[in-house]
Parts: C-alpha cells; sequence; structure tokens
C-alpha cells in the first residue's frame, strides 16, 4: 500500500510539475486526521524533500476555509501553535510534518473528514530564485486517533 501511495503521489507530483521546482519536491505519505461533525479544524501531515532547497510559504485546501503552516513547539515549558510565513526545505534533507510539530492546518472545515477520504491540498512553494509554484497533492484520511503512520505503513 505504501509503494502504490508513493507511485501515486510521484504521478500527481509529476502532472502537477512543469517547470523545474515543482518537479524539484518530493511529498510522501501525506495524510489527514479524521474529524467528528462539528469539529472546526485538523492538521495535515507529510514528509517533504527539495532537492535543490525552496521553502513552503502557503497551502490550501477545497475542504477548508482557512489553510495555515504551523509549527509546534515547547516554550517555557508549554507547547505552543502558531502560524508561520515559510518553512524552509533545505537541499536534499527530509522535512517532516508531523503531529506535535510542523503541520498544515486546515480550519473552518466545509465538512467532516471521514477515514479513507482523499483531502485535496495545494502546497505554494518559493525556490532559490524566489519563483513561486504549487503542487497539488491528496491526502488520505485516517483515523481522529491518529498520530503516526497507519500500522500498514511499516514492514517488520
Amino acid at each position: 500500500m505504501k509503494a502504490i501511495r508513493t507511485h501515486l503521489t510521484i504521478a500527481l507530483l509529476t502532472l502537477a510539475s512543469g517547470t523545474a521546482l515543482a518537479a524539484d519536491i518530493d511529498v510522501k505519505e501525506p495524510w489527514v486526521r479524521g474529524t467528528v461533525t462539528g469539529q472546526p479544524a485538523t492538521g495535515a501531515f507529510m514528509e517533504v524533500t527539495s532537492k535543490g532547497g525552496a521553502a513552503i510559504i502557503g497551502a490550501s485546501s477545497p475542504v477548508a476555509g482557512i489553510t495555515e503552516i504551523h509549527e509546534m513547539k515547547m516554550d517555557g515549558g508549554v507547547m505552543k501553535m502558531r502560524a508561520i510565513s515559510r518553512l524552509d526545505l533545505p537541499a536534499g534533507k527530509p522535512v517532516k510534518l508531523a503531529p506535535g510539530g510542523y503541520h498544515v492546518m486546515l480550519m473552518d472545515l466545509k465538512q467532516p473528514l471521514k477515514k479513507g477520504d482523499l483531502v485535496p491540498l495545494t502546497l505554494k512553494l518559493e525556490g532559490k530564485d524566489k519563483a513561486v509554484e504549487t503542487v497539488e497533492i491528496k491526502a488520505e484520511v485516517r483515523d481522529l486517533t491518529t498520530s503516526v503512520p497507519a500500522a500498514s505503513d511499516h514492514k517488520h
């Protein structure tokens, strides 16, 4: 299943590319935490690598009224979450967007997100040359209680 998702992601990225920057970006295992009725927000998670170096400078999704890049970090012994204007992708180094760290925050949700749904996400990227492009991905919705990749993604 992991290989199928990875190949699907690569195929989607290839279709979305058309210029060097988008082709330079690799997104692995994108997923969104499921929600319950009335829940206004959730997070999207993935691993993003830029071969030549870039930055995520925004995101959007048709399922959310507001989509932001967020960071969670300890501040004076308290875990705090805040929106950030850019997330640097150092050349060749995977950057994990994961629970408890960097993530895409989907707010003002238009409907509950159920396990198995696919959520379209657009990442807005800025290359070293300051050119801005977008990459379209689809993130699978996982259980509300998921905090790590699904067990089926791990090989023992």
